[in-house]
């Protein structure tokens, strides 16, 4: 089926949403909305799933982006740069951090010369249980993928990373 902007329509909800839209409005380019509707819709029923390996073992995406962090990374970082590396705000980095420390899978130090910053590190707790989660979550990752070529993966990985930089630029690299 083609829209009435000379995009294929498919069966998805979007799709849907658009011909609606385009029986009220056919002069209106539907296009944006084909795809920003899509990786939204895309996004809130990634969220929905609740990545069921982090789930397993208690933790949310974002606490998980945490310890993450901090594990990829290889060193200590300032809350400030865990906010900058996860796209969080300070209050969030924060409130994880809270939660991270009370299950011993982080660790705060303050700075020897400035009593106001902190230093946080992974405990051999929280080390372990990121490179015991990573293989399961990604793949996890891979089989909700696997409706989608290996090739078109590539493609719609380089589409979405175009994407990323326009908004990081235009946007400013938004807080979550």
């Amino acid at each position: 089926m083609t829209a009435g902007n000379g995009r294929t329509a498919t069966g998805d909800t979007v799709a849907k949403v658009v011909r609606q839209w385009q029986t009220v409005h056919p002069d209106l380019d539907t296009g944006p909305m084909e795809i920003i509707g899509r990786v939204n819709r895309c996004a809130a029923l990634l969220q929905q799933a609740e990545d069921a390996p982090l789930r397993r073992a208690g933790l949310a995406r974002p606490e998980f982006d945490v310890l993450g962090t901090l594990r990829r990374t290889g060193h200590e970082l300032t809350p400030s740069e865990i906010a900058r590396e996860t796209f969080s705000s300070g209050a969030a980095v924060t409130k994880r951090l809270k939660l991270l420390t009370e299950r011993g899978l982080v660790e705060r130090r303050g700075d020897a010369r400035d009593r106001r910053v902190a230093h946080v590190r992974l405990t051999d707790a929280g080390r372990d249980l990121v490179d015991a989660i990573l293989p399961e979550q990604l793949a996890y990752e891979r089989a909700v993928l696997s409706g989608v070529d290996a090739d078109r993966q590539h493609d719609l990985a380089a589409l979405l990373g175009e994407l990323l930089i326009q908004l990081e630029g235009r946007l400013g690299a938004p807080r979550v």
